[in-house]
């Protein structure tokens, strides 16, 4: 697993308790807007609303006027363990203290399964809102919470760590599965959230876990990257990591449902300018997710649109190739008029329907064809036809 930090410029804060609440424990420290904000403007609906690739290869011709301008670097890594981690009415408490907000989409009966789901960037829980309404209706109980550094969880928009995150999650799966004993148990990841469920499932078994569902995980790490990207990154991370960027001007469709994006743009939780730090962070953990892909042991189901816009395609087929050739346990599915936000876009009830399907049997065909679309993909690429 990649090592998270470049140079002696990383700040690595870990919180103390103080009420019983997560509190630093090392004073004062500069705040985002103390560092040189970035001055691409505009607003970032999500990862999901913004391209990795157009963001680093912008930084470029902007680096040179932020070498005076540099800020340490800041980190918010979980303390100790205090307590023993448990769920509460709207939340769920780590070890370390953290509250964790938690929302749950639940059937009007016993649930048949049961998805615990991972945001991506910049994003937070509500983002299954609709998914997960959609799951329950179909008898299958939804959960999501807030990760570190998103939504309302602790620290918004300063990263924790690929380790932290993939704790986090094996943590609240146990929390989940104790709370449904003999149901079975998926893990959902959508984006940054698909590339912690990688990392978090390869580390071993978790209880009551029988498989997992990726969509468009985030898989673009730095060996998928070109030169210039790698560069202006490490570039930005050491003499400016404090910097602010946004999507304006990138022309980027994370989705062809253009009010869920605009609902996206006026939520405040929803996080519209992201630090360089926190941007090293996510490529670390891209590095970690696609590292992890050969270990990925469990039954899974991956998700991708063929007009995604955010991880490139040669980066998610190689990652593909790179998980195990579990057979019939093993299914990927292409949607030829998907974008990057397969369970938002306005064919969402396709793709949920196909989920749904899969959890209730991971040997049959999905009704929608998608595999099948898959199937053929990554037979015109073994033959170098794309």
């Amino acid at each position: 697993m990649p090592t998270e930090g470049w140079g002696p410029r990383r700040k690595v804060l870990a919180p103390g308790l103080r009420n019983g609440k997560p509190a630093m424990t090392f004073g004062a420290m500069p705040r985002a807007k103390d560092c040189l904000r970035g001055r691409g403007g505009g607003n970032l609906p999500a990862m999901s609303g913004m391209s990795l690739r157009s963001l680093l290869a912008g930084l470029v011709p902007m680096l040179m006027t932020l070498l005076l301008a540099a800020c340490a670097a800041q980190f918010h890594v979980p303390g100790a363990p205090v307590v023993a981690p448990q769920f509460d009415t709207d939340h769920w408490e780590a070890p370390d203290g953290a509250s964790l907000p938690m929302r749950e989409w639940l059937p009007a009966g016993p649930p048949k399964a049961v998805v615990l789901a991972l945001h991506g960037m910049n994003d937070y829980s509500n983002a299954f809102d609709d998914p997960g309404r959609a799951l329950a209706a179909k008898g299958i109980a939804v959960y999501a919470y807030d990760q570190r550094g998103f939504g309302k969880g602790p620290y918004p928009g300063y990263w924790s760590s690929t380790r932290a995150m993939a704790e986090d999650l094996r943590v609240a799966a146990r929390l989940v599965a104790a709370r449904h004993p003999g149901v079975p148990l998926f893990l959902l990841g959508e984006s940054m959230g698909g590339a912690v469920v990688m990392v978090a499932v390869a580390e071993g078994p978790l209880p009551g876990v029988k498989g997992v569902i990726l969509s468009a995980p985030a898989v673009w790490g730095r060996e998928s990257m070109g030169v210039v990207q790698r560069a202006a990154l490490w570039l930005a991370y050491e003499v400016a990591p404090g910097w602010e960027l946004t999507g304006r001007g990138l022309h980027i469709k994370a989705s062809d449902n253009i009010p869920m994006l605009r609902k996206l743009a006026k939520d405040p939780l929803v996080i519209k300018a992201t630090r360089v730090d926190t941007i090293k962070g996510l490529v670390d953990l891209m590095d970690a997710a696609a590292a992890s892909a050969p270990s990925v042991r469990l039954p899974f189901l991956l998700l991708y649109g063929e007009k995604d816009e955010i991880i490139p395609a040669d980066a998610m087929w190689t990652a593909i190739d790179a998980l195990p050739k579990n057979g019939t346990t093993r299914r990927i599915a292409l949607y030829p008029k998907g974008y990057h936000m397969l369970l938002r876009d306005l064919e969402a009830r396709t793709v949920i329907d196909d989920v749904a399907a899969w959890i209730a049997d991971p040997g049959r065909p999905l009704p929608s064809g998608a595999d099948a679309e898959a199937e053929r993909e990554m037979a015109k690429r073994a033959k170098g036809e794309n």
